[in-house]
């Protein structure tokens, strides 16, 4: 019998809005940006902080954590029957360097209020649930993205992610060190029954459709391909047109070429250069090197493989007609994702049962959840976000979405959990 089930009653459980919204504005004081919103970067003294002050939460409702080798935060919250696998939330406390105050943060606090809720309320499940803090899930600091819950789930090893380097040349590994993160256990080694992220949006649609609840039923695959332009630093002034190996005009087209594949993919396909680095980067130097960073996305493996093959040639043929050299390296790569039905149609009833309009949706953006779908039933819930924008210190959701899909959460999580008894 799942909780839905059980009496009509149910359908009043909700969360505490206020404390929710309270606990991500305190959060939101650590790692502030300069507009209004965060930087509070993956294993950054403010990432520490932001850790203990949930440590500190999660320890005040009665959870256990534990800590693997990557830094990933597991807070335990105990079931009737121990020995049965956990239901796990799990989201992340990094950000962008001008980042929001919502994007991941919300998923992991949201889990926070589902187990105060629960506490609050008496209600026993039998099986555990644990609130995971995945760690460097943005990838901005430590390329690639969701580095940790990757390793967690077996697309990396753990050489390969401590030896990740920030543009500073730290390593992952020394740095998860040095803020004194780093646990014992064996990333991968705990079992997990269903998995549940809340995340905001990123994009548009909810908010256009005027509607609560995003089900999420696939995931956008992936890649990232790192591009280096080598050419020659000469003068601007003096060095004649012909003669310039200009590293800055290849990087230029190519990020034309960039666009013009990804227009000529749709629908359902993007790409974009988000990230670019000029050498010497001087006025009056033309640049000798260029480092920038491809952004794919498509839910179509067959398009996604398809922008990536397409670019390589251009960017090649681009190189070749410039006199440049050229090296393409991918630091980011992951297959489109299907998420579980059984799952989304539990949080289908939730948000039904509750009286929250929702609908299926398709996530723009890689999330841990992507890489744990892999091992795991795993399903994830969205919140609209105001004019789609994320990734910018302007980001914004409302207290009352919040609160929707936290609603969402805590009804389908308590239903895969199995209820066993509520006072």
């Amino acid at each position: 019998m799942t909780f839905s089930d059980t009496a009509s009653s149910a359908d009043n459980i909700r969360v505490d809005g206020d404390r929710l919204w309270d606990s991500l504005m305190e959060m939101a004081k650590i790692g502030p940006g300069i507009a209004g919103g965060n930087n509070r970067q993956t294993l950054t003294d403010d990432d520490a902080e932001g850790r203990d002050l949930f440590r500190n939460w999660c320890e005040q409702a009665d959870m256990t954590m534990t800590v693997d080798r990557m830094g990933n935060m597991f807070m335990r919250h105990e079931g009737a029957d121990p020995d049965l696998d956990p239901v796990y939330i799990g989201s992340h406390l990094d950000t962008q360097p001008t980042g929001g105050k919502y994007d991941g943060v919300l998923g992991v606090l949201a889990g926070l209020e589902v187990i105060r809720t629960i506490r609050d309320l008496g209600i026993q499940t039998r099986r555990p649930i644990v609130l995971t803090n995945w760690t460097n899930e943005e990838g901005t600091r430590f390329a690639p993205a969701m580095l940790a819950s990757g390793v967690f789930a077996g697309m990396h090893d753990e050489e390969y992610a401590n030896s990740r380097l920030d543009a500073q040349g730290k390593s992952f590994g020394d740095e998860l060190d040095r803020i004194g993160w780093r646990g014992q256990e064996t990333p991968g080694e705990r079992p997990i029954h269903a998995m549940f992220e809340y995340h905001i949006e990123q994009g548009p649609i909810l908010e256009a459709e005027k509607k609560e609840i995003g089900v999420v039923t696939h995931g956008q695959g992936l890649w990232w391909l790192e591009v280096t332009l080598t050419g020659k630093d000469a003068h601007t002034g003096s060095t004649p047109m012909n003669m310039r190996v200009n590293a800055g005009l290849g990087m230029a087209r190519i990020i034309e070429a960039v666009n013009r594949i990804a227009m000529a993919h749709q629908p359902d396909a993007v790409g974009a250069v988000g990230q670019a680095n000029v050498y010497p980067n001087s006025r009056n130097v033309i640049p000798g090197k260029t480092v920038f960073t491809i952004d794919f996305r498509s839910p179509d493996l067959d398009k996604l493989t398809s922008m990536r093959s397409q670019l390589e040639q251009e960017a090649a043929e681009i190189a070749s007609n410039l006199g440049l050299g050229i090296a393409i390296e991918p630091v980011g790569h992951f297959d489109p994702v299907t998420f579980d039905e059984r799952l989304a149609g539990m949080v289908r009833d939730a948000a039904r049962r509750l009286g929250y309009g929702h609908m299926d949706i398709v996530s723009g953006a890689g999330h841990d959840a992507c890489w744990i779908n892999r091992v795991a039933p795993t399903v994830m819930i969205m919140c609209p976000c105001v004019d789609g924008l994320s990734h910018n210190e302007a980001e914004e959701i409302s207290p009352e979405w919040a609160k929707a899909g936290t609603d969402v959460l805590l009804h389908a999580v308590l239903n895969a959990a199995e209820v066993t008894r509520t006072e």
